[in-house]
């Protein structure tokens, strides 16, 4: 029930009762309630005219950048003694400077602000409509009117500049990349000799092996460089990742797996992206700038969760074709070995980035003796999980999240000619 209603009935019960007991103090008594009741109908009588409008600095930041709101309100009528408005923060936002709520007076022609800025975390975030609510100076009518815009920003996982990742797939594509072929044609690195043609540049002929025979002469081949199909499958199921305070290990593995994907599209090379928690979802392989903006986006969503999809073996591998490279980041589980070692078995070229739970566990651990026995087990047991994948000449980087990513991957970068790589 409205104040004004209850003022109504309260000024009717004192009027009725003075009548009744023919006393005057009450209907005195119900006048300056009346003229108060009679002033607020009046001066509510017609309804506010108001632009609202939301202006966001940007809709697409990187993880832990600032976002500044401004909401402003513009008076297009009357004036209005009361505004005030307070709109509701999407979770996961947090509040920097600034506040969310407002209550002042709204003069004839003029314009008030809100503006707050917010520090965002990587995800989407929702701002939802709200309702701005306004009031004569007697406060009994209260009345609101409903901004129904809503926005939406995306903010972006971390990507860190690395150096081009060395991989070398049985399968490339006929563009020029970064990839070794194994076959003949433009490159820079020696893969061969051939018997000259005419058109050969000059420069090509190899005359130290040419002056070896009477009538020929042997021009020097070079290794063609391609492109390649990849395919990057990030781990989002709930029991492979530990949650403590602090940066989750789950969002190491998101800022690998951007920063994977930016390096692979710079490089060239066709990416699709899978990512499979709660549910499955796949970002279609493709090449440049778009692609990139596409897996980004889909990074940003990505949370771990519980589904039935529990094990490898379900995941949609086969979006790129085999002989392609494939690249899995996860702490990894007893029961995926089986199902990578399949995968290598099809002629897919696997490289596994392994965020280490041991080590992420045991920086948030005190130090006691109990503590470090657990520890040295449970690292041996990590050790005999991944040396069956590093036998099967799968490329693994067991990384330690307290290093940064861009330093933890050139163990790999550096050694590119070696099949697998040993814990950082």
């Amino acid at each position: 029930m409205s104040r004004l209603v209850i003022l109504g009935i309260l000024i009717f019960g004192l009027a009725m009762a003075g009548l009744a007991t023919v006393r005057a103090e009450l209907l005195i008594l119900a006048v300056p309630l009346a003229v108060y009741f009679l002033a607020s109908l009046v001066s509510s009588a017609w309804d506010a005219r108001v632009k609202i409008s939301r202006a966001i600095s940007s809709r697409r930041v990187l993880a832990g950048s600032l976002v500044e709101v401004t909401i402003k309100i513009e008076n297009l009528g009357e004036a209005l003694d009361q505004v005030w408005l307070e709109e509701p923060l999407p979770a996961g936002l947090q509040l920097i400077d600034g506040k969310t709520h407002l209550f002042e007076r709204l003069s004839t022609a003029g314009s008030l602000e809100l503006h707050y800025s917010v520090r965002a975390q990587r995800g989407i975030y929702l701002f939802p409509a709200f309702d701005l609510h306004y009031s004569d100076v007697y406060s009994l009518v209260p009345r609101h009117l409903h901004f129904q815009q809503e926005d939406t920003i995306a903010v972006l996982p971390e990507s860190l500049r690395l150096d081009r990742i060395p991989i070398r797939p049985p399968r490339t594509h006929g563009f020029n990349g970064s990839i070794p072929a194994r076959r003949g044609g433009p490159g820079i690195t020696f893969y061969g000799l051939r018997d000259y043609q005419p058109g050969d540049e000059l420069r090509w002929i190899n005359w130290r092996a040419s002056a070896r025979s009477e009538q020929a002469l042997f021009t020097n081949e070079y290794q063609q460089e391609s492109t390649a199909d990849v395919g990057i499958i990030l781990d989002a199921r709930y029991e492979s990742y530990l949650v403590t305070t602090g940066k989750s290990l789950f969002e190491h593995a998101v800022t690998a797996t951007a920063s994977l994907a930016e390096a692979l599209i710079n490089d060239g090379n066709r990416v699709g992206l899978v990512h499979y928690g709660k549910y499955v979802s796949w970002t279609y392989p493709g090449y440049g700038k778009m692609q990139r903006e596409r897996i980004m986006n889909a990074l940003s969503q990505a949370s771990p969760g519980d589904s039935q999809v529990d094990r490898l073996e379900y995941l949609p591998a086969r979006f790129v074709p085999p002989g392609s490279q494939l690249v899995l980041v996860s702490p990894l589980l007893e029961q995926d070995l089986e199902t990578l070692l399949q995968l290598r078995s099809r002629r897919y070229a696997l490289l596994v980035v392994s965020p280490n739970p041991v080590a992420y566990e045991a920086s948030c651990l005190p130090d006691t003796p109990e503590t470090q026995m657990a520890i040295r087990v449970t690292r041996l047991e990590r050790l005999l999980l991944l040396q069956p994948l590093r036998q099967a000449g799968i490329q693994v980087l067991d990384w330690d999240t307290n290093i940064p990513f861009d330093q933890a991957i050139q163990r790999i970068t550096r050694g590119a000619g070696r099949f697998w790589m040993g814990s950082v």
